[in-house]
């Protein structure tokens, strides 16, 4: 059934755009309802995750200097020297990139939650 003024007798609301924007704010509503933090697991994860891969980095930085060390003191006959030194460079280059991962984690912990409060500040 047709009506003389051409318009749907169903539609009950005559601005459309009124209509779409009242769906969008429902539908941002409903989204914003249905975002949930990690779960205590999922948090475990990522921590457990970080965590091999420091131990990771630092046995890395190990490894690699000790074997640069062992060749070297093969190639040069310095027996332990060159081993003992390049082990400890490798010790500390694990360290440091340990740090470098420990501040990026940091970093992005504090841009998604807000940075937390030193334990110093406001202290006078």
């Amino acid at each position: 059934m047709t009506t003389l003024s051409g318009a749907d007798p169903h539609v009950s609301d005559p601005d459309p755009k009124r209509k779409l924007d009242d769906l969008d704010a429902k539908l941002a509503a409903y989204k914003a309802g249905q975002k949930v933090g990690k779960t205590h697991q999922e948090e475990h994860y990522s921590q457990a995750n970080i965590a091999w891969r420091m131990v990771t980095e630092m046995v890395a930085g190990l490894g690699i200097g000790f074997g640069i060390g062992y060749g070297l003191d093969i190639l040069l006959g310095t027996a332990p020297f060159l081993m003992v030194v390049f082990a400890l460079l490798g010790i500390a280059a694990g360290i440091k990139v340990m740090l470098r991962t420990a501040k990026e984690v940091q970093a992005k912990q504090a841009s998604a939650g807000g940075a937390a409060p030193r334990p110093d500040e406001g202290k006078d």
